[in-house]
């Protein structure tokens, strides 16, 4: 499969902050990782919220919702037989089922979509940063207002973090919000979080400011990756989530040894060639 430009997404950002290493070895080496209950959940919770709006206004309802979850199931299994084995039995994947489930019927406590009608769902977005990176992102839903004004929402399907733990995602919003500016050419009034398992909603208005400095941080983020691809140093950094990490067994932390970097590995990935 052919490789994308070098980018970078909110999700890889948060990545190299959280750890080099886990960066390198998802982005350079493209080490394939086993499917997550948490994050099929959310693929799958994703997929129905976007469908939903294909329906007239008046059948948007939390029933019909629902009953698309199986069906949006085995669609999802089809295309990536690996899913398969995702539950050990009928009996965990019911229950994960009816967890999905709970979900959609929080977010129809959020908002009632028969009253909405997107500009845009599950939009790829991408933007050349001048002198920069190229900036990727997937928006979950854009709203554009009888008067211009422009809501990027965004669907969680964990439960809201505590303030001290916010950061990235009010990260990814204002990511978000500065793209849908630069090609939009109007900058969002509204940034929405809605967390699908404890029915909270994250409102921000981003300002001209919180967007200068989005680009900065994300100027000074690329050149932290590119003095890692340039010098071969993808230093670790442990943590609570090392525990979630699929990389252990490669990572120093743990007694592990990455895999030998390969520089037309890095040049493809990054645009960046290792210096000798």
């Amino acid at each position: 499969m052919a490789r994308r430009a070098p980018a970078l997404s909110p999700s890889r950002a948060g990545d190299f902050r959280q750890c080099p290493l886990m960066f390198r070895l998802r982005v350079v080496d493209q080490i394939p990782e086993p499917p997550s209950a948490a994050a099929t959940l959310g693929t799958l919770v994703h997929s129905v919220l976007e469908d939903v709006f294909d329906l007239p206004a008046s059948e948007r309802t939390v029933e019909e919702a629902t009953s698309m979850l199986e069906p949006t199931w085995s669609a999802m299994r089809a295309r990536t037989p690996e899913l398969e084995a995702l539950h050990e039995s009928p009996a965990r994947e019911r229950a994960w089922l009816a967890e999905a489930g709970t979900r959609i019927a929080t977010y129809f406590t959020l908002e009632n979509p028969g009253r909405l009608e997107p500009a845009a769902r599950e939009e790829f977005v991408e933007w050349q940063l001048p002198d920069g990176p190229l900036l990727r992102g997937v928006i979950d839903r854009v709203d554009v207002a009888p008067d211009g004004s422009i809501r990027v929402v965004d669907y969680k399907t964990g439960k809201s973090p505590a303030p001290q733990y916010g950061s990235q995602a009010k990260f990814q919003m204002r990511f978000y919000a500065l793209l849908v500016e630069r090609l939009r050419g109007r900058r969002p009034s509204v940034l929405q979080l809605l967390y699908l398992k404890d029915g909270a909603s994250v409102v921000l208005h981003p300002t001209g400011q919180d967007l200068d400095q989005i680009e900065h941080e994300v100027r000074s983020l690329w050149n932290d990756i590119v003095t890692a691809a340039t010098t071969s140093t993808w230093r670790t950094r442990r943590s609570a989530l090392c525990g979630w990490c699929n990389f252990q067994e490669l990572c120093p932390e743990f007694g592990g040894t990455p895999p030998a970097l390969d520089p037309a590995e890095v040049e493809a990935a990054l645009g960046v060639t290792p210096r000798a």
